[in-house]
């Protein structure tokens, strides 16, 4: 005899939001907090104090995220969160951060890669520091110094707009929207062309070898990427070829010939 299935008729608990004026700190450089912010509405700039002076580390937007820090490690916040506009945040505490991460993963991976920019740069500080006969030493290598790309003979553009996107003849050309949690400005920027926000802020990458070209899903992109209609797999190359339409998240980009 098969035994009942009970589901639990309880509702989860809104996760609660907050709105700050234009001009009020959510956090301040010092503090203790056990919490992070989901930015709904509005921008927010994280500062830090130098010598004695102000600065602005960056800027953020709607659906960008702050003081995660809080939130896996009991430290005071290393920055200070001030509403540039009037604004509206989701407050993600402990109880809350898994759910969140299932949810949307695509905050984990971006969380994961603004640690991993963190580590390089200290390390790269160090060596510096240390000087070259500890840097050769040093099992994790440096980031290559970027170098002027040679331009394909073909672009991805959008007949919506009319905006044209150059790729690179060899080698990877990033896509998706400028990050300024992680620092990661992508080759092929959907901001503007994106007015709903539907392509992740690393999105995809597009692979020029031997002549064709070739799009791959990156980790953690929700709404997924499309040639012709065919979704791609994450992490998985699939050709494209001239006349072919190329979307990431709702945007649609033709691949032409210039």
């Amino acid at each position: 005899m098969a035994k009942p299935v009970f589901k639990s008729t309880a509702k989860k608990a809104p996760v609660p939001s907050a709105k700050y004026d234009a001009g009020s700190f959510i956090f301040e450089e010092g503090d203790l907090g056990t919490e992070m912010y989901i930015l709904q509405e509005g921008e927010v700039e994280v500062l830090q104090q130098f010598d004695g002076k102000e600065e602005i580390l960056a800027v953020l937007e709607k659906g960008d995220f702050l003081g995660e820090m809080s939130i896996l490690e009991d430290l005071p916040r290393t920055a200070s969160a001030r509403a540039r506009t009037d604004i509206t945040v989701i407050c993600i505490n402990g109880t809350t951060f898994d759910q969140m991460l299932k949810s949307r993963p695509e905050i984990a991976v971006r969380i994961m890669r603004k640690l991993s920019r963190r580590l390089r740069q200290t390390d790269q500080l160090l060596r510096e520091a240390l000087g070259n006969r500890k840097s050769q030493s040093s099992e994790i290598p440096l980031p290559a110094a970027p170098k002027d790309r040679e331009l394909a003979s073909q672009l991805l553009v959008s007949e919506a707009t009319g905006a044209q996107f150059n790729l690179a003849a060899v080698g990877d050309t990033l896509v998706g929207r400028r990050d300024p949690v992680t620092g990661i400005n992508p080759d092929i920027d959907l901001t503007t062309a994106d007015t709903q926000r539907s392509t992740s802020r690393r999105h995809a990458k597009i692979v020029a070898k031997d002549g064709k070209f070739f799009v791959c899903e990156e980790i953690g992109t929700m709404n997924g990427t499309f040639v012709n209609g065919e979704r791609v797999p994450t992490g998985v190359l699939m050709e494209f070829t001239e006349g072919d339409e190329v979307q990431f998240g709702l945007v649609k980009l033709q691949f032409r010939g210039k």
